[in-house]
């Protein structure tokens, strides 16, 4: 994280060790602010020169001093030596969760800044640290992709989380590309999935070509789903406007939020359903209102964000309104005679 030169102090030895102890590569990572996540720790190497001029170099497995405790892969240092992280040219998501859990990796806690794009609901420029990200409460956790898609205010319907890109610049100029599913870390409960964030990374959310209802049902509440969603209300409803509703409400819920039927003017036995499809196209269905049906795709169906109902007029009603607006003429010619007579201009 901090490439440079850096000036290692010697220490005293003591109990069976008398003598100087001389710093070790490990000691020298951390002192450099330690690795980023797409180092390649199976190869680190260690540059000495000889007297000679030669070079000799020796190639370290960071991996398995981390995993074995192998005290000859942290090799103890001598003045003039370099120390090379290559880039991974091929990181897994299993090998990032490994180096983000070893001493040699920055801070959870630490802030880092990412960019969230695509099927967010507001994307953009967020910091991520370890742990709550939606409270001021500081919690156990990591800085990882699904804390990022929350920050910016969860997935959107049509969101694929199967194909989630991280962007990742390195130290070397090039992007690395790690491929998230979080399907299979809903489905399996595989925590590679939600892989640890870096300063500066870029997480993409492409749009699924297609979903099921089945599947859009359960990533609305999933914990990177956003809270609630917005669903208009309008026609003859006691308070007709946008309502703000839990993920999965059925049109029943919704229209009880927006205060119910108006009992004097609207029609009780069906409503319209508008929806905006995500390839632009607008659906819309009229769906049969039987307040005391359970959830079902026939008359009472799922809701999703920026849905659109619609609450018609009864027929009476329509009639009534019909008849007021034919004799509105008729009342305006007679409130004018009305005015005159008061003038006596004709009578």
């Amino acid at each position: 994280n901090r490439p440079g030169s850096y000036a290692l102090s010697l220490v005293g030895g003591a109990g069976s060790q008398p003598g100087v102890q001389f710093p070790n590569l490990a000691q020298a990572i951390e002192q450099a602010g330690g690795i980023t996540l797409s180092a390649d720790i199976r190869r680190v190497q260690l540059r000495r020169l000889q007297r000679l001029g030669s070079e000799d170099v020796i190639t370290i497995d960071l991996l398995e001093l981390v995993q074995t405790g192998n005290s000859p892969q942290n090799l103890k240092l001598r003045d003039g030596d370099t120390i090379f992280i290559p880039t991974s040219t091929n990181v897994t998501l299993s090998e990032i969760q490994q180096i983000a859990a070893t001493g040699f990796a920055p801070k959870p806690d630490e802030p880092r800044t990412v960019a969230v794009v695509g099927e967010v609901t507001r994307p953009g420029s967020y910091v991520v640290i370890g742990g709550n990200t939606r409270t001021s409460e500081r919690t156990l956790g990591l800085p990882t992709v699904t804390r990022a898609i929350q920050l910016a205010g969860g997935i959107k319907p049509m969101a694929n989380i199967r194909q989630i890109q991280v962007r990742r610049l390195t130290r070397s100029g090039t992007e690395q590309i790690i491929a998230v599913d979080l399907w299979q870390l809903l489905q399996s409960g595989d925590f590679n999935q939600d892989t640890i964030l870096q300063d500066r990374d870029t997480i993409f959310v492409p749009t699924a070509p297609e979903m099921s209802p089945s599947e859009a049902t359960e990533l609305a509440t999933v914990s990177f789903s956003p809270d609630t969603i917005q669903v208009s209300v309008v026609g003859e409803v006691i308070r007709p406007g946008v309502v703000q509703v839990p993920p999965n409400t059925p049109l029943n819920q919704a229209l009880l939020t927006a205060g119910g039927f108006d009992q004097n003017r609207a029609s009780k036995s069906s409503v319209e359903l508008i929806r905006l499809n995500p390839d632009g196209t607008v659906s819309k269905r009229t769906v049969p209102i039987d307040l005391a049906q359970g959830i079902n795709e026939e008359s009472n169906p799922i809701l999703r964000n920026n849905d659109i109902i619609v609450v018609d007029r009864s027929n009476v009603v329509r009639v009534t309104d019909s008849i007021q607006t034919t004799l509105q003429p008729v009342d305006r010619v007679f409130g004018f005679l009305n005015i005159l007579r008061l003038l006596g201009i004709f009578f």
